[in-house]
């Protein structure tokens, strides 16, 4: 690829003028997981971060913070909004957000009229999950490993219309794709209408085998939902590749969006099936847009979607799964077999993306997040539940193999 076609491919300028023509064009030549092992280059990346100097942040998985040019570019936009007011609200927001929309459907790999932006992965499916037009006995099947929100909101159609909830629990080692696939097959009955499965797991890490599962699940006349939290902007997919019904995922995890972004795709032919949890007379059933009637919303937070997009193409997809690949195993691979310290995490790379989970002998989860914050400035999060007994380790683009080496340090020495 010639330099000048590579920087108009990158989306990112500001990274193009960090890193300038002739180093990207070299770095454009190096394959992705070539580029993950090098310092120097998210040495570069990391300074596009304004980083607190008091703790070592590996506890990305909630919320990633902004880069810099993402960040100014979502201030201006309020910026922007706050000085034309309702003009700008009743006039153009409507076709600036469907311009953002559209970009977003074409990164998923869905055609735009099948996608909307929401607040996050929890309303999106709980959207699909109260817009299931339910009967008593109805089932749904699910992961005790699978988000809490929505494991409350299956509970609520328990209590509201009298479904069955068959909840499995996943290995965390599985010895095949198809363990796994008849761990859910063999949780289904009769009256099974809606499998919720995770394509990564927040807790653990675990990548599952989405599309073999939906496919499973299609054969029996089973729905499939699928929580992308994890897996969107961080995993090199195409929606279309899972094979499921309904996609959700939060842009404020691996896109780094301003708090309060995510999307929701329903194929097609499940849009008109659905209830809307607020009505808008004014949508027909089938249009997917009837789902989505947010009121008066801070449409500058959906704006700075394109800014992070344009930051996320800049550093390239290819390159930052390699990257947060690399760093997940740089730590694990230091520690697994480790006396004291238990890995919760899958063993097998290929099933496993950035996150880690790990515990250590003699230590709470609460008591071993609250240790590693206070005595060896490391942020992590506690996980206490489902089976994972540890925290949680989520590196970002700004990890650098430094911080990770504090973290297994510290495992060391609290482990022994």
């Amino acid at each position: 690829m010639r330099k000048r076609e590579f920087l108009r491919t990158l989306g990112g300028a500001s990274l193009a003028l960090l890193f300038g023509e002739d180093l990207w064009a070299r770095y454009a030549a190096l394959p992705p997981h070539q580029v993950a092992q090098d310092e120097a280059f998210w040495a570069r990346i990391r300074r596009q971060f304004l980083l607190t100097p008091e703790y070592i942040n590996l506890e990305n998985g909630y919320y990633q913070m902004q880069s810099q040019p993402v960040l100014e570019a979502f201030i201006s936009r309020v910026r922007d909004v706050n000085r034309q007011a309702s003009r700008y609200m009743r006039t153009r927001q409507f076709d600036d957000k469907a311009a953002v929309r559209d970009r977003l459907a074409a990164m998923a790999g869905v055609p735009p009229e099948t996608l909307i932006i929401t607040r996050n992965t929890t309303e999106s499916l709980d959207t699909v999950i109260g817009g299931f037009h339910w009967e008593a006995g109805d089932e749904a099947v699910m992961a005790e490993q699978d988000y809490g929100a929505m494991l409350d909101m299956f509970r609520l159609q328990a209590r509201r219309h009298g479904i069955v909830n068959r909840v499995v629990s996943l290995p965390m080692d599985p010895a095949s794709d198809e363990e796994i696939v008849q761990l859910y097959e063999g949780a289904m009955g009769s009256r099974t209408r809606l499998l919720m499965v995770c394509h990564m797991v927040n807790i653990t890490g675990q990548l599952l085998p989405v599309a073999k599962i939906a496919d499973m699940a299609h054969r029996h006349g089973v729905q499939v939902m699928v929580d992308g939290a994890h897996s969107f902007a961080q995993l090199e997919f195409s929606v279309s590749d899972l094979h499921c019904d309904y996609f959700a995922a939060s842009l404020h995890k691996w896109l780094a969006c301003p708090l309060g972004a995510g999307i929701l795709h329903v194929r097609r032919d499940h849009i008109a099936e659905l209830w809307p949890t607020f009505a808008d007379l004014g949508v027909p059933d089938d249009d997917i847009r009837k789902l989505n009637h947010t009121g008066t919303h801070p449409v500058h937070t959906d704006l700075a979607i394109n800014d992070a997009i344009d930051f996320h193409e800049g550093i390239g997809i290819r390159r930052k799964e390699a990257r947060l690949r690399y760093l997940q195993r740089y730590w694990t691979e230091k520690v697994r077999g480790v006396p004291g310290i238990t890995l919760n995490s899958p063993s097998d790379p290929a099933r496993t993306g950035a996150i880690g989970n790990v515990g250590v002998a003699g230590h709470a989860p609460a008591e071993l997040m609250r240790t590693l914050f206070e005595r060896y400035h490391i942020w992590t999060v506690a996980i206490d539940g489902a089976g994972v007994h540890g925290v949680r380790i989520t590196p970002h683009v700004f990890t650098s193999t430094a911080d990770v080496d504090a973290l297994v340090r510290a495992l060391r020495e609290l482990a022994a």
